[in-house]
């Protein structure tokens, strides 16, 4: 239940509620102190297989209107952009499976994760998972020499399995697929959540952001206000529609439907806090067993948005994958702005008054 008043701001900078670190985005919004943890999505690209069981979830809980790559709702067509049909998160799309294809020089010596299973430990024979399949354990596999490791990653940190590393030489190329989910992040500072006039938008005792169709009079502010191009407008009627972490199953003590159907737990939902910790342990694991591109993406709580709710374990750029590099709340300056403002109206009626002073004299 929201309060009458909302709690003191506790961020590094009390003049600017709109940037910098938050460390209870809940109760700035107002709610009460015993309200849920914040929850939020870890995405791990690293074992994303493309599989777009996210996205069909996410259209069939949420009844969603298909949506071709173009934009156009009722249409069935493919964007010629590998096996990405989707091309972008909108309005009608809350969830998007981004496919990247890379080429690149073979990196001598190659870290052992996804490497090809020594004989006898191939599928079917039990040795895959090391036994650990379905035990909630992290799936294992023979390296090379036959030493049995944990398996970081089913295809995304290494080649595809066509690619041999016995036999690579130094200056061969390898090619591997890059894929990822992407969703709103629910963001510690939304910028479509500021500028929106209506009250459309609103901040949930989850900590997420969620627009009220019912409520949102199609005036676009939003829209440019997402550092990441996230929230969309319909054509016919102009409203805005973006994830809502299905808040609807929530409220209901339910996961949200596309983490509830990744069947590689690539999508992780929980308490943000214990999210990052796993994160942060994840990315050691990584780095340790050599996939030194490895990074997170949306966990600083100093970035431009304050952290986001929905971050991600990346294997490249941030820029390969879509996203901006250095995102950027949209309204961080409008206070500098306002006090700009206000000094230059200020001046303009000194200017005018001195002027029509001089001439009475």
């Amino acid at each position: 239940m929201i309060s009458s008043a909302s709690p003191a701001f506790t961020g590094n900078d009390p003049e600017n509620r709109l940037f910098g670190p938050l460390p209870d985005v809940t109760g700035e919004a107002g709610y009460e102190p015993d309200h849920p943890a914040r929850v939020g999505f870890f995405t791990d690209t690293s074992v994303c297989i493309g599989c777009k069981a996210c996205e069909v979830a996410c259209k069939e809980w949420n009844t969603l209107p298909m949506d071709d790559a173009d934009g156009t709702v009722d249409a069935l067509g493919l964007s010629g952009m590998s096996y990405d049909n989707t091309g972008m998160l909108g309005a009608n799309s809350w969830r998007h499976v981004a496919f990247v294809e890379q080429s690149r020089p073979v990196d001598l010596p190659l870290p052992s994760i996804g490497a090809p299973a020594a004989p006898g430990q191939g599928v079917g024979s039990g040795g895959g998972c090391g036994g650990s399949c379905g035990s909630g354990e992290s799936p294992s596999h023979a390296n090379a020499d036959g030493v049995t490791i944990d398996q970081a990653s089913v295809l995304n940190a290494q080649a595809l399995s066509s690619f041999d590393p016995q036999t690579a030489q130094s200056g061969d190329r390898e090619i591997r697929w890059l894929m990822s989910s992407d969703v709103c992040k629910h963001c510690t500072h939304a910028g479509c959540l500021d500028v929106c006039p209506t009250g459309a938008l609103f901040r949930t005792e989850f900590g997420t952001v969620v627009v009220q169709d019912d409520i949102c009079n199609g005036c676009g502010y939003c829209v440019p206000a997402c550092p990441y191009g996230v929230i969309d407008q319909r054509k016919d009627d102009g409203k805005v529609f973006k994830c809502t972490m299905c808040y609807d199953r929530l409220t209901d003590g339910l996961q949200p439907a596309c983490a509830t159907a990744c069947p590689t737990q690539s999508i992780q939902f929980g308490d943000l806090d214990e999210l990052q910790a796993r994160a942060d342990a994840r990315l050691a694991t990584l780095t340790e067993q050599g996939v030194t591109t490895a990074r997170l993406y949306g966990r600083d709580e100093d970035d431009g948005v304050g952290g986001a709710g929905a971050f991600f374990l990346l294997l490249d750029e941030p820029e390969v994958y879509g996203l901006p590099p250095d995102p950027v709340v949209t309204t961080r300056d409008l206070p500098s702005m306002w006090r700009h403002a206000a000094g230059a109206a200020a001046m303009l009626v000194g200017v005018a008054l001195s002027g029509f002073l001089g001439r009475r004299r």
